[in-house]
């Protein structure tokens, strides 16, 4: 862990290992060495590291650390996630617009037949009551006068 800690954190800083080295006083294979595991620094170069580097010594002998991802790389996934966003709102814009438009087709059929079935009430009310009005009005027949 050590190794790959080294190399990332180096990289983070922007050292070249001929850089470190000459800040550690030690030649570039020291620090080679280091990186790809082949050897290890005693306590005291441990502390130096610790001190360029800026960290803690726990962080250099701790879990792995991942390099920096390419910028290209963070763009893309940026890019990747805003689509996914933007589709997930284009959806639910039509969801809300569907169920927008069916309420509204709803209430427009609702009110539709509110203004059938009263025109069909007042019609066959008024039609029922000109019947009666006329029954009424109407004078009986000649024999029927006769038999009362």
């Amino acid at each position: 862990m050590f190794s790959e800690n080294l190399r990332a954190m180096r990289k983070e800083k922007g050292y070249t290992q001929e850089e470190l080295a000459i800040k550690l006083n030690v030649v570039r294979q020291t620090v080679s060495k280091w990186e790809k595991g082949l050897s290890v620094p005693d306590a005291d170069l441990l502390a130096m590291i610790s001190d360029v580097l800026e960290t803690p010594v726990s962080r250099l002998l701790g879990e792995k650390i991942n390099e920096a991802v390419d910028k290209n790389e963070i763009a893309e996934q940026l890019a990747k996630i805003s689509e996914q966003l933007a589709i997930k709102n284009r959806r639910s814009k039509k969801l809300w617009k569907t169920i927008g438009i069916t309420i509204l087709v709803i209430v427009a059929l609702y009110i539709v037949l509110m203004v059938v079935s009263f025109f069909a009430f007042t019609t066959v009310s008024h039609t029922t009551t000109e019947r009666i009005e006329s029954i009424e009005l109407d004078e009986p027949a000649d024999g029927e006068e006769g038999m009362n």
